[in-house]
Order: C-alpha cells, then sequence, then structure tokens
C-alpha cells in the first residue's frame, strides 16, 4: 500500500512538474499580441531633502558625503524619497541604495566633478569584460526597487576624461583643444586629457585584470579607464524617468544584470564625436521596458548586450524581454543596436514605433568570429528613418570595432573571406522579422553579411519603403524572405546582390529602375524564388558569377 501511494505520489508529481516546465516554456513564447511584463518600485512620500545633510548648490562645495548620508538615511528607515532641489551641485561618486527614488527637480544640476581623485579604482566590467575601472559617478550594486526620476540633469564631465580625434572636430575646436592642455600623440590626430590616459591608450586591454598587473600599475594609467556615468549592477525594479543624462565618460547608462528595468521619457545627450559615448547599453538583464526616450550620442545609440568572448559565454546570461518602443535615436552609430558584445546571447526582443534621424546606421546587429552566442526572436516594427549616412538594416558577422562611416582619408578593405570550423565561439544571429520600415536616404537599403561557416538565416522583412544609394546585399545567408519591398535607389549596380545565399523568397519586389536587377555569385547560391515582380523595368534581369547556377534563380 505504501509502495503504491509512493509511485502515485511521484506520478502526481512529475505530472506537476511536467505541467510547471510546460506553463513556464509557454510564458517565455512571446509575440506583439503578448509582450513581456515589466514590474515598476514603488516608494514611500517620505523625503530627505539634500540641503537638510548639508549640501551647498554653489557649484563649488564638494556635496559627495551630503547626497550619500541622505540615501543612507533613506534607506535604513525603509525608503522613500531623496530630493535634489534646484541648483548646481558639485559631487563625486553616488550610490544609490533599495526602495530610493533619487529625484531631481527641473532646475537641479548634478554635476560630477572632474577632480579624478574623487573616483577610486574598483573592480568592474567594461564592454563586456571584467575590467578596473574608475567608479561610475551614480551608481547601485545589488539594489531593489530604486529609481532615479524628476526632469533635472545629470552631467558626467565627460570632456574631462575623453580622448578626442581631430578628424572629428573643426579646425578651430581642435585648436582650442589642444590650447586648453592635455596632449597630442605622435601621430598628431588624437588628443588625451593627460600623460596617463595616453600611457593606457597604447597598451592592449590595459584594465583587464591580472595576476601580473598590481595597485601601482593600474594607478599609473588611472586616467585611462574612464567609468559609465551610470551603472546599476545585479539590481530588480529599476526605474530611470524623466532625467537627462549627458556628458558622459564613456558610455551613458549601463545596466548589467538587472531585472525589471523601466527607462522613460529620459534624454541622453553626448556630443557626436565622444568616443564610447553610447545613450545606453542593456547588458545581460531581463524584463527591459524603455520607451519614449530620446536618444543624441556619440556611439550606439540603443544598445544590447550579453558579455564578450569567452567571459560572456562563461556568464552566459542574456539580454531577454525587452521593449524598446516610441523612441527617438538622432546622432549615434546606430539606432537600434544589437552587439557586438553579445556572447551570452539575446532573445526576446521587440522594437517598434521609434525614429531614427542622422544615425550611422538604423538597424544595427553586429557580431564577430569569437564571441558565440545566439541572438534569435528578434522583432521589429513601424521604425521610420531619414538621413542614414550608411546602411538602413545591417548585419554583419565581421565586425571590426571600428567606426561605421570611414572618416575622412582613412582607408578600409573588406574582410578576408575564409572557412573556420564552428565552435562554441561562433556567433549564431538567427529568427528575425521586420516589418513597417520607412526609410528616406541611406546609403544601402538592407546588409546582410554571415560567415562561410555560419549562415545568418530565417530572416524576414516585410512591408518595407527604403530611399537608398544601393540596394541590397545578402552575403552567406539562407531562408531570408523579402516581402511588398519598394527600393528607390540611384545606384548603378546591381539592386539585388545575392552572394552564397540559399532558400531566398523575393514576393512583390518595386523599383522605378536599374541596369541589373539581379545578380547572383558564389556556388552556394540556390532555391532563389522571386514572385510578383515587374522584370522588365531592369535592363538586365540577372547576371551569374562565381560558379552560381544559372538554374538558382526562378522568376515566377
Amino acid at each position: 500500500m505504501v509502495k503504491k501511494r509512493s509511485l502515485l505520489f511521484i506520478g502526481l508529481f512529475a505530472a506537476f512538474t511536467i505541467a510547471n516546465v510546460s506553463a513556464q516554456n509557454k510564458q517565455e513564447v512571446y509575440s506583439w499580441n503578448n509582450l513581456p511584463k515589466i514590474q515598476s518600485p514603488v516608494f514611500k512620500t517620505d523625503t530627505f531633502n539634500i540641503v537638510k545633510f548639508g549640501a551647498v548648490p554653489d557649484g563649488i562645495t564638494l556635496n559627495t558625503k551630503s547626497i550619500n548620508a541622505a540615501i543612507a538615511a533613506c534607506n535604513a528607515k525603509g525608503g522613500g524619497v531623496v530630493l535634489i532641489p534646484g541648483g548646481l551641485w558639485s559631487t563625486g561618486p553616488v550610490e544609490l541604495k533599495s526602495n530610493v527614488n533619487l529625484h531631481i527637480v527641473r532646475d537641479a544640476i548634478l554635476q560630477f566633478t572632474d577632480d579624478f581623485s574623487q573616483y577610486p579604482l574598483v573592480e568592474g566590467n567594461w564592454e563586456g569584460l571584467p575590467q578596473m575601472r574608475n567608479q561610475s559617478p551614480l551608481y547601485a550594486n545589488n539594489a531593489e526597487n530604486i529609481a532615479v526620476t524628476g526632469s533635472g540633469i545629470v552631467d558626467g564631465n565627460g570632456n574631462a576624461w575623453r580622448m578626442v580625434k581631430k578628424d572629428k572636430l573643426t579646425e578651430s575646436q581642435w585648436k582650442k583643444l589642444v590650447a586648453s592642455g592635455g596632449v597630442v600623440g605622435e601621430d598628431q590626430r588624437t588628443w588625451y586629457p593627460s600623460e596617463e590616459t595616453l600611457k593606457g591608450s597604447k597598451l592592449k586591454n590595459p584594465g583587464a585584470i591580472s595576476p601580473e598587473k598590481d595597485a601601482a600599475f593600474f594607478a599609473s594609467i588611472k586616467d585611462f579607464l574612464r567609468p559609465n556615468l551610470l551603472v546599476f549592477s545585479n539590481c530588480k525594479k529599476v526605474l530611470l524617468e524623466g532625467v537627462t543624462f549627458q556628458n558622459s565618460p564613456a558610455w551613458c547608462l549601463h545596466p548589467i544584470l538587472c531585472t525589471d528595468l523601466t527607462v522613460k521619457n529620459v534624454y541622453a545627450k553626448n556630443p557626436w564625436y565622444a568616443q564610447n559615448g553610447d545613450g545606453i547599453d542593456v547588458e545581460s538583464c531581463r524584463n527591459v521596458l524603455i520607451e519614449n526616450s530620446t536618444f543624441d550620442v556619440g556611439d550606439d545609440g540603443i544598445c544590447i548586450k550579453s558579455g564578450r568572448d569567452e567571459a560572456g559565454r562563461k556568464r552566459g546570461v542574456p539580454t531577454e524581454n525587452l521593449i524598446a518602443r516610441n523612441n527617438v535615436v538622432y546622432h549615434a552609430h546606430g539606432g537600434f543596436v544589437i552587439g557586438s558584445e553579445m556572447s551570452g546571447g539575446a532573445r526576446n526582443l521587440f522594437v517598434s514605433d521609434c525614429s531614427f534621424i542622422g544615425t550611422d546606421i538604423g538597424l544595427r546587429f553586429k557580431t564577430t568570429r569569437g564571441r558565440g552566442g545566439v541572438v534569435e526572436k528578434i522583432f521589429a516594427k513601424n521604425i521610420n528613418m531619414k538621413d542614414i549616412t550608411g546602411e538602413a538594416i545591417l548585419f554583419d558577422m565581421y565586425y571590426m570595432a571600428q567606426d561605421p562611416i570611414a572618416l575622412a582619408g582613412e582607408k578600409r578593405t573588406n574582410p578576408k573571406v575564409q572557412l573556420y570550423p564552428v565552435t562554441e565561439a561562433t556567433p549564431v544571429f538567427r529568427e528575425f522579422t521586420i516589418s513597417d520600415i520607412t526609410c528616406n536616404g541611406a546609403s544601402k537599403a538592407v546588409f546582410v553579411r554571415g560567415l562561410p561557416e555560419m549562415s545568418i538565416s530565417n530572416i524576414s522583412f516585410e512591408n518595407m519603403v527604403i530611399k537608398s544609394e544601393k540596394g541590397i546585399d545578402l552575403q552567406e545567408a539562407k531562408n531570408i524572405s523579402f516581402k511588398n519591398i519598394h527600393l528607390i535607389s540611384a545606384s548603378s549596380q546591381p539592386l539585388v546582390n545575392v552572394q552564397n545565399t540559399s532558400d531566398l523568397k523575393v514576393d512583390k519586389l518595386q523599383f522605378s529602375s536599374a541596369e541589373t536587377l539581379f545578380k547572383i555569385s558564389g556556388i552556394k547560391s540556390k532555391n532563389l524564388l522571386v514572385s510578383n515582380t515587374d522584370t522588365n523595368k531592369a535592363k538586365s534581369k540577372t547576371e551569374f558569377a562565381d560558379d552560381a547556377s544559372n538554374k538558382s534563380l526562378t522568376i515566377k
């Protein structure tokens, strides 16, 4: 009898477990009609004014102790609001603690000091790797229920930290910068704020933590180890709302390993030439909402990351369940970006109703060999773009850690194509759905470039109108579909270039004219189907090269 009851219990437990796992898996299947849910923090109304803790708004007094004391007191009493009232508040690093809402009013500027001695060296994370860095001006570790709200300004004094390339300034701007102090590199093309910064720039990965590097070494290059303006690490229920975050030493906003993150109505602002001046980098976070925000920065606008190479794969935490909607991105290397540090993967990302104006690239998905990681189940719709310098939509597995647009006089060559074995370090891009895209002005409409050993696969493009110099370029891809695409291209090059790409479907492609409609090259190009397309508008319908078979393409 006991044995029968035990077997019955085991059977019921197994059934429950299977049902529970099935329910969890079901919850992970998201769509536009079933978006991820993000929890928001809730705070007590108790208010702690930093003035009562001795803060002085004269722009000179260093208020670090006063502001942190107010936050500590608020936290100790169960939480509430720490008020930054009107004024210019100079400060060193500020640590946010659980249950605290740091509220910055409209006429308040929280100005972080340019006295580098106020920022101790700490173990942190930089571009997906464990690194020694200067303490971030605004930071939180392992906190829960935290926020930075209001409509004031957080200024990171980034101009004191950043190196600047001469080619990104006018002649008068360059002369003024050089006259301000600092040092110019041997090539006379880059300005550095200090000798320490210049020294660090000459070393390979100098911030990496390793046994042979002692405190004296890191101290000798301290100025080079620029902090991100805001770093929240391992935090839960985070809100950033209404505030302007500007002038960051490196990245502007960097949540890492956070859960339930809401970013709304913020303005991330950096000079267009700000090196590594990203807007927001969401790294290995789960359940994220970014909405109604504006980004005008020196590097990527809204960027998704999850660690770099072996360190990222070992961490193994993807960025997942993210919604980015109703955002505007002005200058940036990319409007919405994934990579290149995506070794932990990314999935279930929903991007909609965004405008990209003057960005280098619109939708930018980048990686390279060595990263590994799987990026999948990415959805983008209702994206409007204008004056895009490079590609409107780009997938590239040959990222080379360079600005996407070459500077004046800079020479670049295409990467050498070689076949490598597939390993855990081979990145994967698959299952993207992109629809309802309008772009008025770009260098190229769509560029997809996979690896010979790992094609970019299962990408759907639908309902797009793109005015660009060049059309569509597909290399090392498979199972790609285009439906209802209108290309307005001025180039005499092939409107659609297909290289080593298989299982391509093009349905209802509209264009005004073309010298050559399709150029097919490479022995791997096969199963290419074109339907509902008036090919007579092209002077030449097809061109085959590099062992491509003329049977690889069917036009119905």
